[in-house]
């Protein structure tokens, strides 16, 4: 009887057991994540002779990461990357590599899977001693937690080295520190027992446990972030799983709510690397940058700002899978507002490379409102509202020229550059002829009033009266766009233009045309007459759908930047400017041609900054968010 109690409970231990393992199984393979591997390849060496322009960055971290190349491996992560746009450097080609105990760190390792997943880095490799795994995350802006576990019973032996000439290397109880010359530096923690050896160049240690061991790499500024670096490196240490767990649940939340349940897969991949793209490109709060935000490219030194209508286009993706970022993103433009209301062109982390000589096309409104939409937060609609009415009046009082209430893009130090800046098509056909004239000092206009610009305002003042009952304020401000549409709209051809001050036309059919079908200010008789233009092959419907300028412009150039390639942004107000008019199929079949056509898209390439419309390769920098923003735009409203 007592033998058979025993067998009873042991079979009841096996079945629990193996329910348990059933269960765990069923949680891993429920991780969206896992499900998308390598949309993106990032793999690089650092070798001084090519070129990287990505990395694995997460949590709104200065610093990235890359998975070796097959061809050039070696055993661990390369990295970190300084981001930054004054400081770009390889600080360390591999700040851990790893190797096992019995073996010297010329060891051969040969890559068996690498795998980039969204929210994680995964390598495995091999020597002729057995096969070492590796994880990497990102707990926050600051840490990154690396995992190794391998399939057999020895310790680990790690190193590292320095890249940067004159870095110093000291080591603080389990932990290596590598400062740059910056000041700023990398600190990699091990388990509290472990020892370190270090030379002027680099350190080795071995691991405390066998078979498995996790690392944490820090970065900081000065020594103040030094200390906290160092204290969440020995939280991170003290409960590793706890931290795993809630960067897995952040990125299972971020896809979870951005994704659809009823798309094509090929789309939802699509979907997936746009959020990839959006949230590599975060950008925690530093320097002369009060506040989190999205910068355009992390793959080139340039971009790694905040810009105008860039952020406004982020924010409105964010909203509805990141809002807390969201709502940082609009904050961290606001924080340099002038006096007179103006939102300049872009930020810095040093402010000294601030651009105040314009601004951007005015998209705040629609920005603060999805976040509200998707939130329902009254209180940052509270918090944000007086500056966004600051904005929209900046725009009558310094650029309108002859006070008709139709606004024309500008600049504050009198030049075209910095006016065909303000319009964000820097080198666009339409203002091929234009000249700046003087509104008051440090106030200057193009003599062109735009048809995006007061499409925008006429969007901007509606949204404003509705945030308005939000806020508690009251709203009084005159609407100066009430004839917007039929301002711009010229009988023949039937499409809009931007009109010179004196009446005239610009002729030049364009995708700005787009805007007052987006901002739903066109009349039914005049949005059909602009679609039979959009839907013109030899026009805007091409290979890839709306180019900037129609395709027989004479001017046009395939790889001209604003004078014909493609534009996600252009693409999304077109399509959804095409489906608010009741134009769904057609707008379907340019979404379809849009996510299956340009290269790369579905593949491993990245999300690029603008596309050849003639055969849809890639053009300009790569991992841009804010076609990634409209990409996720386009997928939440296809079939809708």
């Amino acid at each position: 009887m007592k033998r058979k109690s025993i067998y009873t409970c042991s079979a009841i231990l096996l079945v629990c057991l193996v329910l348990a393992s059933c269960f765990q199984q069923e949680q891993e393979t429920e991780r969206i994540a896992l499900e998308y591997g390598n949309l993106l390849d990032i793999r690089y060496t650092p070798d001084g002779k090519s070129r990287c322009n990505g990395w694995f960055t997460d949590g709104g971290a200065w610093y990235g990461f890359t998975p070796p190349k097959a061809d050039n491996w070696v055993n661990g992560f390369c990295g970190p990357f300084h981001l930054d746009m004054n400081k770009r450097r390889w600080i360390s080609q591999s700040v851990v590599q790893v190797c096992f105990e019995e073996e010297d760190r010329s060891a051969v390792y040969h890559p068996d899977t690498v795998i980039y997943y969204p929210g994680e880095l995964y390598l495995k490799a091999s020597s002729a001693k057995g096969s070492i795994e590796q994880r990497l995350i990102f707990i926050d802006s600051s840490t990154a937690l690396l995992s190794i576990t391998s399939d057999r019973a020895s310790h680990f032996r790690f190193f590292g080295e320095a890249l940067e000439k004159g870095a110093s290397c000291a080591v603080d109880k389990n932990t290596f520190l590598l400062t740059g010359t910056s000041g700023e530096g990398v600190a990699v923690s091990f388990s509290p027992e472990t020892g370190l050896l270090i030379d002027e160049n680099g350190y080795e240690t071995l691991s405390v446990r066998k078979g498995k061991a996790e690392v944490v790499i820090s970065f900081y500024t000065d020594p103040a972030s030094q200390r906290q670096a160092l204290q969440k490196a020995s939280f991170v240490l003290s409960a590793p799983a706890q931290y795993k767990k809630e960067t897995e649940d952040r990125w299972q939340g971020y896809l979870t709510a951005a994704l659809r349940e009823d798309m094509p897969a090929e789309f939802d991949r699509v979907a997936v690397k746009a959020v990839m793209t959006l949230m590599a490109n975060w950008q925690a709060a530093r320097g002369d940058l009060y506040h989190d935000g999205v910068v355009p490219s992390h793959g080139v030194g340039y971009f790694m700002g905040f810009w105008g209508w860039d952020s406004w286009k982020h924010a409105v993706a964010l909203a509805r899978f990141a809002p807390r970022l969201a709502k940082e993103q609009v904050r961290t433009m606001f924080d340099y507002q002038t006096p007179e209301g103006m939102i300049i062109d872009c930020i810095y982390s040093e402010a000294i490379e601030n651009n105040a000589r314009n601004s951007k096309p005015p998209l705040a409104a629609w920005a603060v409102d999805a976040i509200f939409r998707e939130t329902g937060d009254a209180e940052f609609v509270k918090e944000i509202y007086p500056k966004l009415l600051a904005y929209y009046r900046w725009w009558y009082q310094y650029r309108d020229h002859n006070r008709n209430g139709i606004c024309e893009f500008g600049a504050c130090d009198g030049t075209l550059e910095a006016a065909a800046w303000e319009s964000g098509m820097d080198n666009a056909i339409r203002f091929d002829d234009s000249r700046m004239v003087e509104n008051s000092p440090g106030a200057w206009s193009l003599d062109q009033e735009s048809v995006d610009l007061n499409s925008f305002l006429a969007l901007e003042h509606r949204l404003l009266g509705k945030l308005a009952a939000v806020a508690g304020e009251e709203f009084n401000e005159p609407d100066r766009t009430a004839d917007v549409h039929n301002y711009f709209y010229a009988d023949d051809p039937g499409f809009f233009f931007d009109k010179r001050l004196d009446g005239s036309f610009v002729m030049e059919e364009g995708t700005e045309a787009c805007i007052p079908l987006w901002a739903e200010l066109a009349t039914q008789e005049q949005a059909a007459s602009c679609v039979e233009i959009f839907t013109n092959p030899i026009k805007f419907a091409t290979y890839i759908p709306f180019p900037t300028i129609a395709a027989d412009n004479p001017k046009f150039m395939p790889a001209g930047y604003w004078r014909g390639p493609i534009w996600l942004d252009q693409v999304y107000f077109g399509i959804s400017g095409m489906r608010k008019y009741g134009y769904q199929a057609e707008a379907d079949r340019f979404t379809e041609q849009v996510f299956t056509r340009l290269k790369g898209l579905t593949g491993s390439a990245p999300i690029h900054e603008n596309y050849d419309t003639h055969d849809g390769s890639t053009l300009k920098a790569p991992h841009f968010s804010w076609s990634a923003a409209h990409l996720l735009m386009l997928y939440w409203e296809y079939g809708r």
